[in-house]
């Protein structure tokens, strides 16, 4: 797992005007991150993981997990050989983050769906 990039922090000024702005910023990277993805591999697969919060998970998925509910995910060759994006934060005060994860332990989909 891997942080590409980050705004800045909000302990000083959690205004939502300085929030919305880092949103927005981090948001554009996923997305034009996505497009080239998405032209190697194809499509994405959204995954859910919100139903994982509360199940053990293999890691990396039980960090990311704590980090978001939505992730993009890529299948490479075999379905155990995946790489996701996802745009997380720890709590209020941490940067937006947005995060690649390339893994082969294997991930299913949730059991439940979400309420």
């Amino acid at each position: 797992m891997q942080v590409l990039c980050a705004s800045q922090d909000f302990w000083e000024d959690r205004s939502e005007e300085i929030v919305e702005a880092a949103e927005a910023e981090i948001e554009a990277a996923r997305q034009g991150l996505t497009e080239v993805l998405t032209a190697r591999w194809g499509n994405p697969e959204p995954f859910d993981l919100w139903p994982l919060e509360e199940d053990p998970a293999p890691e990396p998925i039980d960090q990311l997990s704590m980090l978001s509910t939505r992730m993009h995910l890529w299948r490479h060759a075999t379905p155990d050989r995946w790489v996701a994006l996802l745009v997380g934060q720890q709590d209020a005060e941490f940067p937006i983050e947005l995060l690649a994860a390339v893994s082969d332990a294997p991930i299913r989909a949730p059991k439940s769906p979400r309420p």
